[in-house]
């Protein structure tokens, strides 16, 4: 359970799921609050979407427990939970018109057909369809077809809404729109969202927190701040975003803090979760964009080396910096930054590292 910090509404409580001699979920165990945007993150094969089947009831768990609202339902059929599933197949009725795909599974719980129209009105408000009631699914675009599936899974009020990669098919320019929507949707209607995808950046615009996972196991929870900014491991800090993950060496553990010593003997302090050896080996995660590079002789700045490459982002220039001795370390900076310095391949620089850009990593 999670205290002081609202109503729980899903418990996911040391969850396998096993296909044949496959494990497909280990021991999942998390917490999603009431009115909630919560996302399953993780790379294909991770096991976010059997964890999404789960709660859905489309699969059957094979050990440990699922409760909603603190009542077990891991042995209810899908139709007698009080969720509903969106998934990246809109799965929309070709022959009915958009009001009828949304009351259709109103109806179908015998809600008076004059509430359920007015109800499917109201949605489809919600969802900025108001003026296409009568068009029938072929006559929208991948958008409008997304919007419709979001009402009627929205309509009959459910507890919970799950969405599996329900953006997957989208171009880009209309995801990112999406996702601004569905966090708004998600608000104005309090209706706790689970968001599976492997997409990072849709997990970070959208979510009030995130769950990492790899092989069946949950890496990391926490809001995208956190995850983003305090790793808890190799594998988190790698898969969200874009960071550096240099070799050292640990030389003195002082509280939160340590001193490291990378290859070629440049020295820096990290922050840790962990309380490492001192002379044992670990990674730095420093992310690209909390570097600045300069050219050697500008400034006492930390190591030095050679540009490899320099790429044009647009909105920022990726260096890549081979350090004497050491590894070669990505550094990003943005093209409108006053301190902004152009450089070529073959330079050498020197690079300064933010206050608290370094996190070791134990694996």
């Amino acid at each position: 359970m999670i205290s002081g910090q609202g109503r729980v509404a899903i418990e996911v409580c040391n969850v396998v799921k096993r296909f044949g001699t496959v494990t497909a979920l280990k021991g999942a165990t998390l917490a999603i609050r009431d009115n909630e945007f919560f996302t399953l993150l993780g790379p294909s094969g991770c096991g976010k979407t059997t964890l999404l089947r789960l709660i859905a009831g489309f699969e059957e768990v094979t050990e440990g427990k699922i409760l909603l609202f603190g009542e077990e339902i891991e042995d209810l059929p899908p139709n007698k939970r009080p969720v509903n599933t969106v998934f990246q197949q809109y799965a929309l009725f070709p022959h009915m018109t958009v009001l009828d795909n949304v009351a259709f599974g109103m109806l179908r719980l015998k809600m008076p057909k004059a509430e359920a129209v007015e109800r499917a009105r109201k949605m489809l408000a919600l969802v900025k369809l108001d003026a296409f009631f009568d068009r029938k699914p072929n006559q929208l675009s991948g958008g409008q077809q997304q919007r419709v599936a979001l009402a009627r899974a929205m309509a009959p009020r459910p507890k919970v809404l799950l969405l599996d990669e329900p953006l997957s098919a989208l171009d880009l320019k209309l995801r990112q729109a999406m996702r601004v929507e569905l966090k708004q949707l998600q608000r104005e209607t309090g209706i706790t969202f689970v968001f599976v995808t492997h997409d990072q950046e849709e997990a970070l615009t959208m979510s009030d927190r995130i769950a990492v996972m790899s092989e069946g196991e949950l890496q990391q929870i926490g809001t995208a701040k956190d995850i983003y900014e305090k790793p808890d491991n190799r594998f988190v800090a790698d898969f969200i975003g874009e960071t550096n993950l240099i070799d050292a060496t640990i030389e003195r553990v002082d509280g939160g803090d340590v001193l490291c010593r990378l290859a070629g003997g440049v020295a820096i302090r990290a922050e840790t979760a962990t309380r490492p050896a001192i002379g044992a080996a670990g990674h730095l995660s420093i992310r690209p964009e909390r570097i600045t590079v300069v050219k050697s002789g500008d400034a006492d700045a930390g190591p030095s080396g050679l540009v490899e490459q320099t790429v044009y982002l647009g909105t920022d220039t990726q260096h890549l910096v081979k350090l004497d001795n050491g590894p070669l370390v990505t550094v990003r900076t943005q093209n409108a930054h006053r301190d902004f310095v152009d450089l070529e391949p073959g330079d050498r620089v020197s690079l300064t590292f933010d206050e608290g850009a370094a996190r070791l990593l134990v694996d």
